[in-house]
């Protein structure tokens, strides 16, 4: 270490590591853009963060020029190691149905750690970077809580809580919290009356984040899982500005820009304003199909293995029903039966699908099905005119046409599937439920749609065996 030293000064090398890991985060999200290189991107990021703990371990010099004590060394060296066993052990058992899971609990302990530690050094230091201190503590918390019950919400742990009370609720936790950093960071406070107050303000924080999630239905909880993770990006953010350190510095700013892009994105997807989701508006107040809107037609097994089998050009619009079933495997069994009679089969994707970002990619990927057959919504609409025939696996409000025809409906300007637009239409559902809307999906009312009624796994092996006996 010496020797080294003599070359480069200790601090000049961790400074360069730090330089080394900002070239390996930005390279590995570059890589992740496409699901071929998405696993060596995440190892480069990897490496990125791996490299900086080691030279801050080795290097890390205090005010007073002592390096890291050996015993606080070695605890965070066992705790890592521990931490990274648990992590590759969930990683290893998660089924990716349980993906969105994983997803809000590692935005949750992100938001954990960072108000942990923007807490204990604000105690330590309370006259050094109070506003940071504080915008860690609170947008921590926040994250923390809310992804939790995010979670519980899609593990079907916890049930939607919605009333119009909650949004005047929201809207007093907000100016609370405001208030009371205003009034810590104007100063003049004794120490126990600042404590008392920093430690209302977690509490405070904490309770937000169940309370600003707990009214949001499952249609929003892509966005709202996209909200969480940029949250636990800028909270990670404070924590390296506290310690003075690049890397967290750097790491946290693309979690959190990448975060807030993509929480963007999916919003006007939906047509919507984020205040809109916070608020948790979605679902009712819409007209109401029933009897007007006209009468569903089924169809049978071996009449839709033959429509299908017969088509040139089979589009599939996969959601949140495919996921429920696990039946990507038999969806992609049905592709490779169809592609082998001729036909030319694609996956359509909404935004929006699903229960994060990317969901229906990600199960999609999980059944081997190859990513370029995988067409966003702008790029499928245009072809659906010429497609034989739509099969449509779970979805609801994202092939509703009441978004085009219907000003009074909650998701009208919200941009679909136009699968309506297809010379034939299959549906698969469980029955004529509604979608988180709350609204009658007018598509399955059309002259050219089919209902297939079952649940999605049972009706697809019945569908692969009847276009096998063809």
């Amino acid at each position: 270490m010496d020797t080294i030293n003599t070359i480069l000064p200790a601090n000049v090398i961790l400074e360069y590591s730090y330089l080394l890991s900002a070239i390996l985060f930005v390279y590995g999200l570059k890589l992740q853009s496409h699901p071929d290189n998405a696993r060596r991107g995440n190892q480069w990021a990897a490496a990125g963060m791996i490299i900086p703990m080691i030279t801050t371990l080795l290097l890390h010099k205090n005010q007073t020029g002592a390096g890291i004590p050996l015993v606080n060394g070695v605890a965070v060296v066992i705790t890592t190691i521990v931490g990274g066993i648990v992590g590759t052990i969930m990683a290893r058992k998660i089924k990716m149905t349980a993906m969105p899971q994983m997803v809000s609990f590692f935005n949750a302990t992100g938001g954990a750690a960072s108000a942990v530690v923007a807490l204990i050094e604000f105690n330590k230091n309370p006259d050094q970077a109070v506003l940071v201190g504080l915008l860690g503590i609170i947008i921590g918390s926040i994250a923390f809580s809310g992804s939790m019950i995010a979670y519980g919400k899609l593990d079907d742990k916890v049930g939607d809580i919605f009333s119009k009370s909650m949004t005047y609720v929201n809207l007093v936790f907000m100016l609370t919290i405001m208030g009371i950093t205003l009034f810590v960071l104007l100063g003049g406070l004794s120490l126990e009356t600042r404590t008392f107050l920093v430690y209302s303000l977690l509490t405070l924080s904490l309770i937000y984040g169940v309370s600003f999630v707990m009214p949001i239905g499952g249609a929003d909880m892509p966005v709202v899982i996209s909200l969480l993770n940029s949250l636990s990006g800028i909270a990670a953010t404070m924590a390296g500005f506290i310690y003075k350190n690049e890397a967290m510095i750097l790491g946290g700013i693309l979690v959190g820009s990448a975060g807030t892009i993509l929480t963007i994105q999916m919003c006007r997807a939906m047509n919507r304003s984020l205040l809109n989701v916070i608020i948790g508006s979605f679902g009712g107040g819409g007209m109401a199909h029933t009897s007007e809107a006209g009468t569903v037609k089924e169809i049978s097994m071996s009449d839709a293995a033959i429509l299908l089998s017969y088509s040139a050009k089979v589009v599939i619009v996969p959601g949140y029903g495919l996921a429920v079933a696990k039946a990507q495997h038999l969806c992609h069994d049905l592709e490779k039966l169809l592609e082998e009679k001729g036909a030319e089969v694609k996956y359509a994707i909404h935004p929006v699908a699903g229960r994060m970002p990317g969901h229906m990619n990600v199960l999609l990927a999980e059944a081997d099905v190859p990513y370029g057959k995988l067409m966003e919504m702008d790029d499928i609409n245009p072809e659906l005119p010429n497609t034989d025939v739509v099969v449509i696996i779970g979805a609801n409000d994202v092939v509703n046409p009441a978004s085009e025809d219907d000003p009074s409906s909650p998701i009208y300007g919200m941009p679909i599937i136009k699968a309506r637009e297809a010379k034939n239409i299959i549906v698969m559902k469980r029955g004529m439920g509604k979608g988180y809307a709350a609204i009658e999906n007018l598509l399955f009312f059309n002259d050219k749609t089919r209902m297939l009624f079952g649940d999605a796994k049972g009706t697809l092996q019945n569908l692969v065996n009847e276009v096998k006996s063809l």
